[in-house]
């Protein structure tokens, strides 16, 4: 039998309370109950198999409209975090399964943060913007420079991933001040600064690492690596995220949409 758990944001433990709330003061509602209830999937407070309090709960206990918390459950159905049950309510599914690189999902929600480590290569700095990779720059964002940094994925204790991102250096007061550290970039953006990934294009290579490749993924010289160019949108105008990811899929397979 499918267990119910009762708990809402008003009863969570102190440290649930900081977290949910130190950043989302600005959110829109719905939101705010999406953050809150993702975030309780991911602390593992809600386990896969578990029933999220009703609509009708949900909206007496945080004092929102019905359709409000609709959205936030919709959010969660889409982003597979949760089923929705005809006659039985909303199913935790628990995290999202697969690797997700080639997807919009961030790698560290779809691996979960218990396996999925992050070491900073390069911390966020401001540079001079002239090229995105393959990607042509608008005139504002060469004006406006770039927010620039460099990470090192380890899944189970292996390097997998190498990204470089770039932002633009707009709209992000104090980035270069994070700690980026076993953090999905994609939570940040949206918890922080309410900028959400819509879509995107994204080109892919087969390439031989080099000597940097090499050192960082601890391979011999010549071996394959895949290399995916990356222009993301989001829901602000004129702001995308570019990225170029290395891969390591000789033992991993990937999987997504787009």
């Amino acid at each position: 039998m499918k267990k119910v758990l009762d708990i809402h944001l008003h009863s969570l433990p102190l440290k649930y309370e900081y977290k949910l709330f130190d950043k989302m003061a600005d959110l829109p509602e719905h939101k705010k109950l999406y953050e809150a209830l993702r975030m309780l999937i991911h602390d593992g407070v809600y386990a896969e198999g578990d029933l999220l309090p009703s609509e009708h709960e949900l909206s007496i206990v945080h004092r929102i409209a019905r359709h409000t918390v609709r959205k936030a459950l919709d959010r969660l159905v889409a982003d597979g975090y949760i089923i929705k049950h005809q006659g039985k309510g909303s199913i935790v599914k628990g995290l999202p399964k697969g690797i997700g690189i080639l997807s919009l999902m961030s790698t560290t929600s779809a691996v979960g943060d218990s396996i999925l480590t992050t070491k900073i290569i390069r911390h966020p700095e401001v540079r001079a913007w002239k090229e995105a990779f393959s990607f042509e720059l608008s005139d504002m964002e060469k004006e406006v420079g770039c927010i620039y940094f460099e990470r090192l994925r380890y899944l189970n204790g292996k390097p997998v991933f190498y990204d470089i991102t770039m932002l633009p250096n707009l709209n992000f007061p104090r980035f270069t001040s994070l700690n980026l550290e076993n953090k999905s970039l994609f939570d940040v953006l949206r918890a922080r600064y309410q900028i959400e990934i819509t879509g995107g294009v994204q080109q892919i290579f087969a390439i031989k690492a080099d000597t940097k490749l090499q050192g960082h993924f601890r391979v011999k010289p010549g071996y394959p690596v895949l290399q995916l160019n990356r222009k993301l949108d989001t829901n602000k105008m004129g702001i995308y995220i570019y990225s170029q990811v290395f891969c390591l899929t000789d033992t991993l397979g990937l999987s997504g949409t787009f």
